[in-house]
């Protein structure tokens, strides 16, 4: 009997290490995906500001909407630079990221994901010559509000969502090709139904990806390897940063008003 009391009690503590693991493992992938959007928000304010002027003597380009570009501007949202700009980000996901986690350290890998952040932010600094800051900041909130709503869904729930993965990168699949297709049709029509599905993949993305961080450690956790839990944490982060930021564009298709 006293030896099944303190098997009990041991794995009662060790239960305890591990949720109080958990909690610490969810606060790094919270305030790592934070602070990456912070990086984001600053970049892309800082562009644009250097993109535009209200001096007409200083601009080397004027858009249609009236804004007047300086040289910089003109070179990243009218050259062929454009295109580095648009890619670059999606050249470090699918060919740096994961050289990066299997083969830096963990400080390596929250670097290249800050790295990663500051580029989003760069690619996305033209949305303040399209929308009002007003309706930027509106449908950050809003989106903030419905992400942290399905991530405690996705942390929360009993039930197992791990099926849903392939289904929404299938579903991913098909928003790209959609939309590759529509920058030829030029369609009012299929862009408002690729926005409103593109909501909803990563809001389910959003809630799948909470479940899998969160299985992932408890699964890992007993082993006590530190540094592939913290490459996980930056791994884990990096996956809601991109569900959020998506969430956040398709919104501001419905939401933004336009300069």
């Amino acid at each position: 009997m006293a030896q099944h009391d303190t098997i009990r009690t041991a794995a009662g503590a060790r239960a305890g290490e591990i949720d109080a693991g958990l909690r610490a493992h969810m606060n790094k992938v919270y305030g790592t995906m934070s602070v990456g959007m912070l990086i984001t928000a600053l970049a892309a304010w800082a562009i644009s500001g250097l993109a535009v002027t209200t001096d007409p003597s200083a601009a080397a380009a004027q858009l249609p909407n009236g804004e007047m570009l300086t040289s910089f501007g003109s070179a990243i949202y009218l050259s062929p630079l454009r295109w580095v700009v648009m890619l670059a980000p999606l050249a470090f996901i699918f060919l740096g990221w994961g050289a990066l986690l299997r083969r830096a350290s963990a400080a390596g890998v929250q670097l290249g994901f800050f790295a990663f952040a500051a580029l989003i932010g760069i690619s996305l600094s033209s949305i303040f010559l399209v929308f009002t800051s007003f309706s930027i900041a509106q449908t950050f909130v809003v989106t903030a509000i419905a992400f942290a709503g399905l991530s405690l869904w996705g942390y929360t729930t009993k039930k197992d969502i791990s099926g849903w993965g392939s289904f929404l990168i299938m579903g991913v699949i098909g928003l790209i090709v959609a939309m590759i297709v529509n920058m030829f049709l030029q369609s009012p029509a299929m862009m408002f139904a690729i926005s409103a599905i593109g909501v909803l993949i990563f809001a389910g993305l959003t809630a799948f990806y909470t479940q899998e961080i969160k299985n992932t450690y408890v699964a890992h956790a007993a082993q006590g390897d530190q540094e592939w839990l913290d490459k996980a944490a930056y791994d884990g982060a990096l996956n809601l940063y991109i569900s959020f930021l998506n969430m956040f564009q398709f919104l501001l298709m419905f939401m933004g008003q336009s300069e």
